[in-house]
């Protein structure tokens, strides 16, 4: 009988082929892969370096000189009671800082129709053209 010098060989099993199959699966299901964005309201949350900004937002500009009137004749302006003879120096510095701002007089309807017409030949005077100017009833 011969011997035969031959050892026993380990079976192994090559995972070369197996991973390089998970690549390329993985890599079809990424690039294949649709990304949904939900719908819903975004939020624009300001900035931190905005809260030590003082230039004023994009719209400011645009935001109204307003004056109410209300029932007892008292005017406001930005929640502040102010007299009469004060109204033509606010429109002059509010209309300077913002030129495209329209004057609104908002008159309650028990009020002088006199205060409504000082603060609109006041915001003439200063040089406001007619068509922004608004008269509206206070409700």
């Amino acid at each position: 009988m011969r011997k035969f010098a031959k050892e026993t060989e380990e079976a192994e099993v090559n995972l070369t082929p197996m991973l390089d199959v998970v690549f390329i699966m993985l890599i079809f299901f990424i690039v294949t892969a649709t990304f949904v964005k939900e719908s819903g309201l975004e939020i624009n949350k300001p900035e931190d370096n905005q809260a030590n900004d003082q230039s004023p937002p994009p719209d400011d500009d645009k935001r109204a000189i307003a004056f109410i009137i209300d029932d007892n004749n008292r005017i406001f302006h930005e929640f502040r009671s102010i007299d009469i003879s004060s109204v033509e120096s606010i429109i002059k510095k509010e209309s300077v800082e913002r030129p495209k701002a329209p004057v609104v007089i908002q008159a309650a309807s028990g009020s002088y129709t006199g205060l409504s017409v000082r603060i609109y030949d006041a915001a003439i005077d200063i040089g406001i053209p007619r068509d922004k100017i608004v008269l509206t009833p206070k409700k």
